[in-house]
């Protein structure tokens, strides 16, 4: 392995760790309160650790595949430990294990949180905990790529970070230079600002429509308040982060060809199509359980409903509601929905709908090649293109990995906290999914603080590992990734 080139890599994420505290110190300085130390101190330290390491060692020439998912992997460990240091040194998390579960929850766009009371945090602090989202919501790494020489190859780190997803739909930003990952930056950011700017003009403080934009377009779900965006009971609001969360869910290839005007290519996006239909589906649905079922009226219904079903679904994990009061069979689509992810290539985690897609339309194939046309040829296509076999067992494998780390993590988070069946299976799937609020204690008017310190390990390997899509996270297991 290239360590001279991995250490060079790894000081740049730190520095860039550094100065992106500055922004909260600006906030703590602004507010006045007594966090700014904390955040100079830790920007100073973040810096005094990087520095050294992008100086003192070469970039290298290459950087080979093993190389990159070791800094995928582990680059998100480092700044998610470096991250912990203002709250620790604050006090409004002393304990390391939390602190850190509450960045590998910001980072990974999880949402989930230990923090019983989240008002009680100093602005500043507050605004770096939402700028994680910010940063890991296109992932850490692109950004990282923007100041690194071309000859570190950025390609393949922007590959070890990405959604194996892209592989099916071929549609993926190439990071042979830094102009593509600064246009994919530009486009995040400028969705950032553009709902900023309508969250403002509704009446939200520009501090809490900064953070909440934070939260929505990377779909990760932190809000500075207890009650998350219940706290404004405000439709407009909640329309707005709608509309965002549903943005954030499709592929940024998308708006690329928007600003191209290339309909065509949008049209014939078979993933973005079903994600459509997707959210048509399960927010009809959660519409009409919840009116006739009496919970509230029919715009009620279509607003809660749909708000919570597009939170769940682009993994954001935003609340305006207690939805563990909302009728069984409610509940229950919310649970399938959390299965679902949006697209490949976004800024969401979950299975992602091309891997729907994919195994959907293969298991049609299959049906009609056993039962009626066993001369056919088997033929998945996605965007009017050919799909390869071998990344339709890509996508099967994808699946059932999936359902076993569910089901696995689940016996784990009993056996490590004595907890009841449904906070354990669902604290895994909120994790794995990066959701964040999950069902029963780890619930939307609970949270993550009353897990053991082995479980919170746990559970923050599980947030890296669904953050990276498993398989770059997963593959440091085997001997041989390890070997000459």
């Amino acid at each position: 392995m290239n360590y001279r080139g991995i250490a060079y890599v790894m000081g740049t994420l730190l520095v860039v760790t550094g100065v992106a505290m500055l922004a909260p110190a600006v906030v703590a300085t602004i507010y006045g309160e007594n966090d700014l130390a904390a955040l100079l101190i830790s920007a100073v330290v973040s810096c005094a650790i990087g520095l050294p390491l992008r100086l003192g060692f070469s970039h290298g020439n290459v950087l080979d595949t093993r190389d990159a998912i070791a800094i995928a992997a582990f680059g998100w460990i480092i700044i998610s430990a470096v991250s912990t240091l203002p709250f620790i040194l604050h006090g409004s998390i002393p304990s390391f294990t939390d602190a850190f579960f509450e960045m590998m929850s910001g980072y990974t766009t999880t949402g989930a949180t230990i923090l019983t009371d989240i008002e009680v945090v100093p602005h500043g602090l507050i605004f770096w905990r939402s700028e994680t989202h910010l940063l890991g919501g296109m992932g850490f790494l692109t950004l990282t790529i923007i100041f690194l020489p071309h000859g570190v190859a950025g390609l393949r780190i922007f590959r070890a970070e990405s959604s194996p997803g892209q592989v099916i739909t071929r549609e993926r930003f190439t990071a042979r230079n830094r102009d593509a990952i600064t246009y994919l930056w530009v486009i995040y950011l400028s969705l950032n600002l553009l709902q900023v700017i309508l969250m403002c003009a509704g009446g939200m403080s520009l501090f809490d429509s900064l953070c909440h934009a934070f939260g929505t377009v990377s779909t990760s779900g932190y809000s500075p308040y207890n009650a998350s965006i219940g706290h404004y009971q405000n439709a407009y609001f909640d329309w707005i982060i709608i509309l965002f969360m549903f943005l954030g869910g499709v592929t940024f290839m998308l708006f690329y060809h928007a600003a191209r005007r290339e309909w065509k290519v949008i049209r014939i996006n078979t993933e973005f199509r079903w994600y459509l239909g997707f959210l048509l589906f399960f927010c009809s649905a959660a519409t009409w359980l919840l009116w006739t079922d009496g919970t509230y009226g029919f715009v009620d219904s279509l607003r809660y409903g749909t708000f919570q079903v597009v939170s769940l679904l682009t993994t954001t994990g935003f609340t305006t509601t207690d939805y563990e009061l909302w009728p069984q069979a409610a509940q229950m689509l919310l649970v399938v929905v959390c299965f679902v992810g949006a697209c490949a290539g976004s800024t969401t985690s979950g299975i992602k709908v091309v891997h729907y897609v994919v195994i959907w339309k293969f298991m049609v194939g299959a049906i009609k090649k056993i039962f009626f046309q066993p001369l056919a040829v088997l033929s998945v296509r996605i965007n009017e293109l050919p799909v390869d076999k071998g990344v339709v067992y890509l996508s099967i494998c994808y699946f059932i990995v999936n359902v076993f780390m569910v089901l696995g993590g689940g016996l784990v988070m009993t056996l490590l906290d004595d907890m009841d069946a449904i906070t354990a299976m669902s604290s895994v799937i909120a994790a794995l999914m990066n959701i964040g609020p999950g069902f029963g204690d780890v619930g939307p008017s609970e949270n993550y603080a009353f897990i053991s310190d082995v479980g919170k390990w746990f559970l923050a390997w599980t947030m890296l590992v669904g953050r990276l899509e498993m398989f770059s996270a997963l593959v440091i297991f085997y001997p041989s990734f390890w070997r000459q």
